[in-house]
């Protein structure tokens, strides 16, 4: 079970490229919408003399619409559009393989895949996608996204399988509480959500630049996406949604560590950066909801908070000793 989960996140990788790819061939080719047969209209002196010499009549039913079209109903199928939704499949073909690697991995540990940071990150993009599919199948618009949503999926998989990856081991006695499952899965969810919600807040600050007058990189890479207030709306939505959850999150952790340390709170480098966030992602919800604030500095503090969780996730298994070092790396 532990090689199919490798060789399950290897396929899922390769088809997270391979609809990054399909998504570029979109995003290149256009806006993915199907084109039309042009309708022209005649030149006015052509429909003042038509039937002029006949014994046909000029009225407005014998002349008839002076247009050029194609057959009724011929649309042109767009190839742009076309490798958007082979993009979307490959997302779904991708996030199915993705699961599976996650499952097996469980299987063979015979326990939740969330005991070092290989397992923690490869369950977080997870989350990140599953969400990405969710949202696309309401909002089938902001397929575009897709481009960066895949390449975000991209970097996180290589990276996990490259440098973060371990074998399986049984968990430390610390973490085998049925504690482990309330405040690690909720804060996995939360993180997941966070992450789906930093690409929107990106290209958001991208788009909005493109729309003010601003070219080069990298605001033309937003040329083809939504429209920033659809971005920013979009953003706050997310983050939202997963905030509560974050909170309940830290509040779960600080009772297990009352009921494992003798204490609730610490401020270990994880317990610390995880306040950090929240405080930050608190920050981004009140600014956003605060109208002297310009959007595109409330969604600079999203991006900042996501950072914090990066810190928090890397930096701190890492760089720092402390009781909630799990990364499992050497």
């Amino acid at each position: 079970m532990s090689a199919l989960s490798d060789q399950l996140v290897t396929f899922a990788i390769l088809a997270y490229l391979v609809a990054m790819i399909s998504h570029a061939v979109e995003y290149a080719l256009g806006n993915g919408r199907a084109t039309r047969p042009r309708t022209v209209a005649a030149p006015a002196r052509e429909l003042a003399t038509v039937g002029a010499g006949s014994g046909a009549g000029t009225g407005p039913s014998d002349v008839g619409p002076a247009v050029a079209t194609g057959a009724a109903g011929d649309v042109r199928r767009d190839p742009g559009r076309l490798a958007g939704l082979i993009g979307v499949g490959l997302t779904a073909l991708a996030a199915l393989l993705h699961l599976g690697a996650l499952v097996t991995r469980g299987v063979a540990a015979d326990r939740m895949p969330w005991g070092n940071m290989y397992e923690y990150v490869l369950t977080v993009s997870f989350i990140g996608v599953a969400a990405w599919l969710a949202v696309l199948a309401k909002r089938p618009a902001l397929r575009h996204l897709g481009l960066f949503l895949t390449l975000v999926m991209v970097l996180l998989l290589a990276f996990a399988e490259m440098v973060l990856y371990v074998e399986i081991t049984p968990l430390i006695p610390a973490l085998n509480s049925y504690w482990f499952v309330i405040h690690v899965s909720t804060v996995v969810f939360s993180s997941g959500i966070f992450l789906l919600g930093f690409v929107p807040a990106v290209m958001y600050l991208m788009r909005n630049g493109y729309e003010s007058g601003r070219r080069g990189f990298p605001y033309d890479l937003a040329r083809r996406v939504p429209k920033a207030a659809t971005l920013e709306r979009l953003t706050f939505g997310l983050h939202a949604f997963a905030f509560p959850v974050f909170t309940f999150a830290v509040i779960a952790g600080a009772i297990w560590a009352e009921a494992a340390w003798g204490r609730p709170w610490g401020w270990d480098p994880k317990e610390t950066w995880s306040f950090i966030s929240w405080v930050i992602y608190a920050g981004y919800l009140h600014a956003r909801a605060t109208p002297s604030v310009k959007r595109n500095v409330a969604v600079w503090i999203a991006v900042l908070g996501f950072a914090t969780m990066l810190m928090n996730l890397f930096g701190v298994n890492i760089f720092f000793e402390g009781l909630h070092s799990y990364g499992g790396l050497d």
